[in-house]
């Protein structure tokens, strides 16, 4: 087929089966433990040698380099990952080509902000901004953010956590304006980013300790409400500045991990970004960032 004709199924399907085999390809029989003879001509593995170790039948893989409409499952498409030597870049490109859902596996290893990631922190002079982690830990902020929200440092363990924060701080509590309406949003988001840690331990631990200490999020977390809010209108009662107002914004970072910068921007209106100047002279150093 003329790839000007095809459609976009179609140079998807045939794009899976040119990465492939360009996998295929760069490996060595000695890669993979397999003796070769000295007339081998196949640069890289043979096709049936792959549909071997994959444990997948010669011809239907052949089809699949092929381009052809196979639909190769989840697994069979991890299963060539590791027949391939696939690294994580590489098998989340073929799950792409391949129209599937690449299986997350989700690490309860410490979480690092690394120093590229605080360096874009502490340049954020006039935006509060901090780190979250997968569990909406505190990880990391800015001097902007111990002005307005308070002492990040000062707080330990599940006390650094926006859900307990935002439920159970009093001062937080006078903070936030329309404090119900947010916490409600903050909940239902909460819950459906947690999705992809059902049973973890750790989110576990952490909601039992919420339904103890917040009657709000006892009533409310049964209810299973989701929702999703990367950027929004934020109204602030500071307890020294006054009313402030402030855009903000959730942003990804694209390294695997589920940490993410929550940014703040003043806006003009309630005269918060010269609150915000005023608020950042008078910051004792002792009370700067981490």
């Amino acid at each position: 087929m003329d790839a000007v004709t095809q459609s976009p199924e179609d140079s998807r399907r045939h794009e899976l089966g040119a990465f492939l085999r360009s996998r295929r390809e760069r490996l060595s029989p000695a890669d993979i433990g397999i003796a070769t003879g000295a007339r081998r001509r196949t640069p890289g593995l043979r096709r049936e040698e792959v549909a071997m170790i994959a444990g997948v039948g010669t011809t239907w893989y052949t089809w699949l380099e092929q381009g052809r409409d196979v639909r190769p499952s989840v697994e069979v498409l991890t299963a060539l990952c590791e027949a391939l030597r696939l690294d994580a870049v590489e098998k989340r490109h073929l799950f792409i080509l391949a129209g599937r859902q690449q299986p997350e596996r989700r690490s309860a290893a410490p979480e690092k902000v690394d120093g590229t990631l605080l360096h874009m922190l502490q340049s954020l002079v006039l935006q509060p901004a901090y780190v979250v982690g997968r569990r909406w830990d505190v990880l990391a902020w800015n001097d902007a953010a111990v002005a307005v929200f308070g002492d990040y440092g000062l707080l330990e363990g599940d006390a650094r956590n926006i859900v307990h924060l935002v439920f159970t701080s009093p001062h937080h509590r006078r903070l936030l304006v329309d404090w119900e309406e947010l916490a409600h949003v903050v909940l239902a988001s909460f819950r459906a980013e947690s999705a992809k840690y059902v049973g973890d331990p750790d989110f576990e631990r952490l909601i039992a300790l919420m339904m103890r200490s917040s009657p709000e999020f006892r009533d409310w977390w049964p209810r299973r409400d989701v929702a999703r809010r990367l950027t929004g209108v934020k109204h602030v009662r500071h307890p020294s500045a006054g009313a402030m107002a402030f855009e903000h914004m959730s942003l990804s970072i694209d390294d695997g991990s589920d940490m993410r910068p929550i940014v703040y921007t003043p806006l003009p209106e309630q005269n918060s970004i010269a609150k915000l100047e005023k608020l950042l002279e008078a910051q004792p150093a002792e009370r700067r960032s981490a």
